[in-house]
């Protein structure tokens, strides 16, 4: 058995284990259809005999700026992980904390408005990075076939919309053999809303791309930014500092389109 030391920090819990290590990757987020870059989404992961613990994301324009940032916990659920996400070109907050085991949406508009929060009691929660967990635990299933509901959180609505998971297509990807699913609403809301498609590598159940609606705000602070990530270069060892640093990397407006 590993030893591990827990903190309880602003409502999240951090372990550092003796077995720990940090991860870290990047991806570069394009307009899909004119593939000019928009930003770039970086990653660390802190794992616990390969079960992610932690995720810190760093958000940067493409010249550099770093304008927003996430932090997530999976220790209360792997699916449905704990999590703060801030962005400061219009002072937007978001996130999920857990209320004696309970799960609560969060968020707080722009300006000097108060935060709005709902306790979520909807079965099968998928929230945030959770997404990948998901689709990790329920490989098998996916890859048999099986077209899986889920409840996906959006903070900014305070609900849990019901969607449906399903695998589509087998293909090579940046020379990889690769699996790609879809994640479509249920119902009549799938009339309302594209599908989003996510395509994993096959022999690591890594995520290589993701194309659909962004969860980031567009320049005009609308959410309807449409994004293709792509996670092509290898995850690579990270050295601990790295995390601290970027917890204090400051913060500032930029535009993604320049």
């Amino acid at each position: 058995m590993s030893h591990k030391t827990c903190l309880l920090l602003a409502g999240f819990l951090f372990c550092n284990a003796a077995n720990a290590n940090l991860r870290f990757e990047e991806g570069i987020a394009r307009d899909p259809q004119n593939l000019r870059p928009l930003y770039r989404e970086q990653h660390w992961i802190r794992l616990n005999d390969m079960m992610p613990v932690e995720r810190l994301v760093l958000y940067r324009c493409m010249d550099g700026t770093a304008f927003a940032r996430k932090r997530v916990n999976y220790l209360p659920s792997a699916q449905a992980p704990a999590f703060e996400f801030v962005d400061v070109r219009r002072g937007y907050l978001e996130g999920l904390r857990y209320k004696q085991n309970q799960a609560a949406l969060w968020y707080q508009p722009p300006g000097k408005v108060p935060e709005k929060n709902v306790l979520l009691t909807v079965k099968n929660l998928v929230v945030d990075a959770g997404f990948n967990e998901f689709i990790r635990i329920n490989w098998p299933k996916l890859r048999a076939g099986n077209a899986l509901p889920l409840h996906f959180a959006v903070p900014t609505r305070l609900q849990a919309y019901k969607f449906n998971l399903k695998q589509t297509r087998e293909s090579q990807f940046a020379g990889v053999a690769a699996v790609t699913y879809q994640l479509k609403l249920s119902g009549l809301w799938s009339l309302l809303a594209d599908p989003i498609e996510v395509t994993y590598e096959k022999s690591t159940k890594r995520l290589l791309r993701f194309q659909g609606l962004s969860n980031l705000r567009n320049d005009a602070g609308q959410f309807d930014l449409m994004t293709q990530i792509d996670f092509t270069q290898p995850v690579r060892n990270a050295p601990e500092e790295d995390w601290q640093k970027t917890i204090s990397t400051p913060l500032a407006a930029c535009r993604m389109n320049r």
